[in-house]
């Protein structure tokens, strides 16, 4: 079994961190090997250590169902502690918040993809724990989707944003201490930093090879098929199709009422979609997009994780039905995570010129080559961060 960064803290605690006030940050996926909260945990055996507690998107108890709803700041029943909330009306760790506080201790799942908010949560608290003078400690999860594999193109500069915080591809293949060392750097924030590692996680370990519970991140990342989808089929966030929120297998799920599942099919017979599989699928959400309505679209099975391509598989999906659906078919206008003119499709992708490239009818397998360039510097970039063989 893969050992946590929370385990290897509680049963090793760093000596110079035992006369200090501690702040945590994590949420209900925040669990040891045993499937218990680590803040419960940190705040029995450390109760005068444990200060305050921080929770991210979509809230400590993942209540809230789609992004720009906020959750309050409260007083956690469990611990009893302050609960600071930085999906509110600010985003970051505020200066007073932090001051009670020498360390803040982060442990969040994250799911592997660029646009997933934890990870821009990450750097904004590193960004203001360095300018309020205080240390950071990430104690480190895996990535669920292994370390070995990437895809996708990098960010562009000019559409940083809450769900792009660096140029990252859509997988990047990097657990969260990974990437606070490589933000810390490549950002030159220079914020007061130590990871804590893992024991027994290789980089070709998926999630469900860790031993761990899998407890979903947020409302809409029930299981770790979910996660391996993830890095393609939330496109669809930018998009009028349903990306299956209000079912039960969100993005694995997709569709709308305008579709129709065998016209897409007979698009698609001469494109191949490595390691995926497409099932004709009827669903009614019941919210968000199309809530209480039937839709039609496809069930999205993964037969082989090691060749399937999520970004790629997406994008091949989101050109046929830009093509076969001129008329229905809608880019989401903003706002889309707290911008107001930029479109979401945009900040998703990460790449304008991308996104026309698509519209244009440019074969995908094009697009992919487009981007091979950025992902090998990107590559050759991370190796001095990587902590696990």
């Amino acid at each position: 079994m893969t050992c946590l960064g929370i385990d290897r803290f509680l049963e090793d605690p760093p000596p110079d961190l035992m006369g200090k006030h501690w702040g945590l940050l994590s949420n209900q996926a925040s669990v040891n090997k045993d499937g218990y909260y680590s803040k419960d945990l940190l705040r029995g055996k450390f109760q005068n250590n444990l200060s305050c507690l921080f929770s991210p998107q979509p809230g400590f108890w993942g209540t809230e169902q789609d992004n720009m709803i906020e959750t309050p700041h409260s007083l956690d029943p469990g611990t009893s502690l302050p609960l600071f909330s930085l999906y509110s009306r600010s985003r970051r760790p505020e200066a007073e918040m932090l001051k009670d506080i020498d360390v803040l201790l982060i442990d969040l799942q994250d799911v592997g993809t660029r646009v997933y908010t934890f990870i821009t949560t990450l750097a904004y608290c590193l960004q203001e724990a360095q300018r309020q003078s205080k240390e950071v400690v990430v104690l480190d999860r895996p990535n669920p989707l292994g370390g070995l594999l990437m895809e996708g193109n990098v960010l562009q500069s000019d559409l940083t944003s809450f769900v792009g915080v660096f140029p990252l591809p859509m997988r990047h293949g990097l657990t969260m201490g990974e990437l606070a060392l490589l933000f810390n750097r490549e950002l030159n924030i220079q914020a007061d930093l130590r990871i804590i590692p893992m024991q027994g996680w290789p980089r070709s370990c998926y999630f469900d090879q860790t031993g761990l519970p899998w407890i979903m991140p947020s409302p809409n990342m029930p299981a770790l098929s979910t996660a391996q989808v993830y890095p393609g089929q939330v496109l669809w966030e930018g998009t009028n199709l349903s990306e299956g929120r209000g079912t039960t297998r969100p993005f694995e799920i997709f569709g709308a009422p305008f579709i129709n599942p065998h016209e897409v099919q007979d698009f698609l017979k001469n494109q191949a979609l490595p390691g995926a599989n497409l099932i004709p699928f009827v669903f009614r959400p019941t919210f968000q997009k199309w809530h209480g309505q039937v839709c039609r679209g496809f069930f999205l099975l993964i037969e082989d994780r090691q060749i399937y391509k999520p970004y790629l598989t997406t994008l091949i999906l989101l050109q046929a039905l830009t093509t076969l659906y001129p008329e229905a078919f809608r880019w989401k206008e903003p706002p889309y995570e707290y911008e107001w003119d930029r479109l979401p499709i945009d900040l998703l992708i990460g790449d304008q010129a991308l996104r026309l490239a698509l519209e244009a009818g440019e074969p995908v397998s094009a697009l992919e080559h487009s981007w091979q360039e950025g992902l090998e510097k990107f590559l050759q970039m991370r190796q001095e961060y990587l902590l696990y063989p």
